[in-house]
């Protein structure tokens, strides 16, 4: 008879039942010891633990009288404003996320020719070590692309020469790779999901080296390798707002402790990857689409107290999953608004009205309208709610016809970039492994011998 490793058995229902029981640390614990859970204090605000050059968030400002107060949301990488940024390589026409990588990485803006050799290099480093498509992937099919996503980033580790090397050269070297794979890796497991678990037709595209990160995504993932002008334009935009995010990031923080142990490079980015893929963090875009697809599924999406009452229903954990999230609204930082979002709400509506999709967009935007006076009237809020940049990733998405197993792995694609500049800055700048305090709370007990019992 197979075993079926993955079942609870009696016993370990005993086992959790005990250990549930065992837990004896209350809510208000917290503010008995004056700890920050979560490492966020009282208004949510988080603490502080380190210095960073690579990007900067900003939600409040500081009035004449001292007091801060809530502004629009505003992200720069490397000092540079993302909407300034992003405005000038879609002024030019040409694609930004090998741009923002170059920045993001080396501190500058590069010259013309500085961005040249460095797509060139990038294109160079597309390539997997021979049989590894067929030996870590093609053998090994799974139902996660970040779990393979994950395993593969390990196993590259026993294909390098020079693994644990942690000059900045080498890492470096090894960060420049990875960015340059991670495509390769994620869409492949896609294709090897596809052919196993659905009997659908199994390809493998080589890298265009004359494309760009994005357009080598459409290229590897379509059977056919085609794509348009704005399906390459919309994907490369939301690849260079997931680039980067403030180093307070679960994952990015992630990256930084991992980094701070000394360990190798495949290391620290395969923790991060465990970290984006939980659905609080990575996994909230996937969820926008479903939670909308629920919605038109029980309601009348052209009533507008339809919409109201269902996300009442949604914070009383009467809809969708029980989870009492309206996903895609409020952010840990933000609260007016997310200025990714304000650039992906611009894009959402002009890929609309390529994809026939005005209907769907519109009424995206009535949610967003709709939701924060829904939060405000059944929530104490101590900030704004607005929509955030899984809001509208997700419909974008979903209108460039990308599978919603890519929709995580799409996110890592981008913010590879974001933790590869956050493993070198943790390298030249700390020294010190980081090792934040736990508090005790469990009263001294005496050793009982086993016979008494």
């Amino acid at each position: 008879m197979k075993r079926d490793y993955s079942a609870i058995t009696p016993y370990i229902k005993e086992l959790a039942e005990k250990s549930k029981a065992g837990n004896g640390i209350k809510p208000e614990m917290y503010l008995e010891h004056n700890v920050y859970r979560g490492l966020r204090d009282l208004n949510g605000n988080g603490v502080v633990t380190g210095l960073t050059e690579i990007s900067r968030i900003k939600s409040k400002e500081k009035t004449p009288d001292g007091k801060s107060i809530p502004c629009a949301g505003e992200l720069s990488y490397r000092g540079v404003n993302i909407k300034d940024f992003t405005k000038g390589f879609l002024k030019d026409n040409r694609f930004g996320f090998e741009e923002a990588v170059y920045l993001l990485l080396f501190s500058e803006l590069p010259d013309k020719a500085q961005l040249e050799k460095f797509k060139e290099a990038l294109a160079d480093y597309r390539s997997l070590p021979p049989s590894f498509v067929r030996d870590m992937i093609l053998k090994a099919p799974g139902k996660d692309m970040m779990n393979i996503l994950t395993r593969c980033v390990l196993c590259l580790y026993a294909y390098d020469n020079n693994p644990d090397d942690t000059s900045i050269e080498n890492v470096l070297r090894q960060c420049m790779q990875l960015i340059a794979v991670f495509p390769m890796l994620a869409i492949y497991a896609y294709c090897s999901h596809r052919y196993y678990h659905r009997d659908d037709n199994l390809y493998i595209h080589t890298p265009d080296k004359t494309f760009s990160t994005a357009e080598n995504i459409f290229h590897l993932l379509r059977e056919d390798g085609k794509f348009t002008p704005l399906e390459a334009k919309m994907l490369d935009l939301a690849l260079v707002l997931h680039a980067e995010h403030g180093g307070g990031n679960n994952s990015t923080f992630t990256t930084h402790v991992v980094t701070s142990s000394g360990t190798d490079t495949y290391s620290a980015i395969a923790a991060a990857l465990g970290s984006l893929k939980g659905p609080r963090h990575g996994g909230a875009n996937i969820k926008v689409v479903k939670m909308f697809k629920d919605m038109k599924k029980n309601i009348d999406t052209e009533n507008k107290d339809e919409i109201a009452c269902y996300l009442e229903k949604l914070l009383d954990k009467e809809a969708f999953d029980g989870s009492g999230l309206i996903y895609g609204m409020g952010h840990a930082v933000y609260s007016l608004s997310d200025p990714r979002a304000d650039i992906l709400m611009e894009c959402a509506k002009e890929l609309a009205a390529e994809k026939g999709k005005e209907k769907d967009y519109e009424l995206y935007q009535t949610v967003a309208k709709l939701a924060p006076e829904v939060i405000k009237s059944k929530r104490k809020m101590y900030k704004g709610v607005s929509a955030n940049v899984d809001f509208y990733s997700g419909l974008i998405y979903q209108m460039l016809d990308l599978p919603g197993e890519l929709y995580t792995p799409l996110f890592a694609i981008a913010r590879v970039a974001g933790w590869s500049a956050h493993r070198i800055e943790e390298i030249q700048n700390n020294g010190k492994i980081i090792r934040p305090a736990y508090i005790n709370v469990k009263e001294k007990k005496p050793y009982v011998n086993l016979c008494d019992r």
